[in-house]
């Protein structure tokens, strides 16, 4: 499998998975502004969304949507414990999670990030991103991962999302639970690999 990624993006969550589960992958780097992969190929006609994380299968077909690539992923190898089998309210719970990450967090980081926002639109979504950190800290107290003790693909997820405070000079210390839970999946061997990988450490 390959995997067309741009390091720090939300490309990581997938690539952690895959360094998590022990898939045999490559890597293919995007240039977001010139939308060329390390290669030289228009990353436009590998995916019209023109957005990081493609993975493409062994077979040819390309998979888009990081969390339609992790569950994809978990799913082949159940054995790792990623993500709970289909049809269990376990797995629902961890896709209510998913949809949060992805709805709550990683899209109220968008307008933060972007240098033509404006400061009355950066300072709004701030106020409602730390009041999700909030919620998202409080669910955390008493537990190592998102649905326990056990690291999930939505663990991969929120590392990653959370990950992009230090692009905004966001201090995670306002939160200890959500500093402590980063420091805890950052040192997971995996997650080290993949970092690692993507030129972040």
């Amino acid at each position: 499998m390959k995997l067309y990624f741009t390091p720090g993006a939300c490309s990581l969550s997938p690539h952690i998975v895959l360094s998590e589960a022990g898939f045999p992958y490559t890597l293919e780097q995007v240039d977001l502004k010139t939308k060329l992969t390390s290669s030289g190929e228009d990353f436009n006609a590998i995916n019209a969304k023109s957005v990081v994380p493609v993975l493409e299968l062994d077979n040819g077909e390309r998979l888009t949507e990081g969390s339609a690539i992790i569950q994809y992923l978990a799913d082949q190898k159940p054995e790792t414990g990623l993500v709970p089998a289909n049809g269990t309210w376990e797995r629902v719970r961890l896709q209510e999670w998913l949809n949060f990450i992805s709805t709550e967090l990683h899209k109220t980081f968008g307008p933060i990030l972007m240098p033509d926002a404006g400061e009355q639109a950066s300072e709004f979504y701030l106020k409602k991103l730390k009041d999700k950190l909030g919620f998202v800290a409080d669910q955390l107290v008493g537990k190592a991962y998102l649905i326990g003790d056990q690291f999930s693909i939505a663990d991969a997820y929120l590392f990653t999302v959370l990950n992009w405070h230090k692009w905004i000079n966001l201090d995670l210390s306002a939160w200890p639970t959500l500093a402590d839970y980063q420091q805890r999946v950052a040192a997971r061997p995996k997650v080290q690999a993949a970092l690692q990988a993507e030129g972040l450490l």
